[in-house]
């Protein structure tokens, strides 16, 4: 068993991009600005907006957190990120979900400039993503892909089963794993809620991609032997006994499907680092994109 190590890895990505940065900077050049905006003051978006700040510090990016209160209108939001849409110095920007309940969710999706969508969430980027053209991917998904290809795992013609079926990491991943390429080429099944017979679908997979939020719901004795496992999930458990009043866990029996996996991404420290990491690329990708138009 070898352990994905997105921890890892993500550094790795981050010296990289760090290293194109200063040659920028070197040439005179204008460096990628990453923008965020952050609505209300949901504990874990702020954790996470936080690390994505800290993020763009090392690898020399100009980064820009555009705080707005819980009680903002949809209007006001629209408008702010017509703003940004607008300023030719930010190359990206995502606004942190979830939104609170008076705005539409989808309707702030759609109103981001699909040149600037970082997050890979607007409907042009996906269907380009489908369609296997140059696009933004969702920095989850393509972190899984990043960590694939970085440990050199073998997908083709592997069975792949996605367990769920959101527009942020299932459906995405279920397109890729299947797409003409490495890594890809798997034949891929997308289970649900829904889905008859699971176990016995997941017993069957050469990968297994979970992103259920379902603490623990893999079990060992669900898998067949030398499976990949990709634990997308992420869930505070409450516990007096741990010192924050809770612990992080994710989708997979860690413990157990680990002594049958031959690849395994661990909660924390897998597949959570690696999206910062893409979101960083993106932001370099758009930066290229608008230099290379000018």
């Amino acid at each position: 068993m070898e352990i994905l190590d997105g921890k890892k890895v993500s550094n790795e990505i981050k010296d990289e991009i760090a290293i194109q940065v200063a040659k920028m900077r070197e040439k005179g050049e204008k460096v990628p600005h990453l923008a965020a905006i952050l609505v209300g003051s949901d504990g874990a978006s702020l954790t996470y907006v936080g690390s994505k700040v800290r993020s763009c510090e090392k690898v020399g990016f100009e980064s820009t957190l555009v705080r707005m209160p819980s009680t903002t209108s949809e209007l006001e939001l629209l408008n702010k990120i017509e703003e940004l849409n607008k300023n030719e110095d930010i190359d990206g920007f995502i606004v942190q979900l979830p939104l609170p309940p008076q705005i539409d969710t989808q309707k702030v999706l759609l109103a981001v400039d699909p040149d600037k969508d970082v997050d890979g969430f607007h409907p042009m980027n996906f269907g380009k993503m489908a369609l296997d053209m140059s696009t933004f991917i969702p920095a989850t998904p393509f972190g899984i892909l990043e960590l694939l290809e970085r440990y050199n795992v073998d997908t083709k013609g592997k069975h792949t089963v996605v367990i769920g079926r959101s527009h942020i990491v299932g459906r995405p991943m279920s397109i890729l794993m299947g797409r003409k390429g490495w890594p890809g080429n798997s034949t891929v099944t997308l289970t649900h809620s829904h889905t008859k017979n699971i176990t016995q679908i997941i017993s069957q997979a050469d990968i297994v991609i979970s992103a259920l939020g379902v603490p623990k719901f893999l079990k060992a004795e669900m898998i067949k032997d030398d499976a990949v496992i990709i634990d997308v999930g992420i869930t505070r458990v409450a516990d007096d006994s741990c010192e924050k009043g809770y612990y992080i866990t994710g989708d997979v029996d860690f413990e157990n499907v680990s002594k049958k996996a031959s690849f395994i991404t661990p909660v924390p420290g897998g597949v959570g680092p690696m999206t910062i990491a893409m979101l960083l690329k993106n932001t370099l990708l758009a930066r290229e994109r608008h230099r290379s138009r000018k």
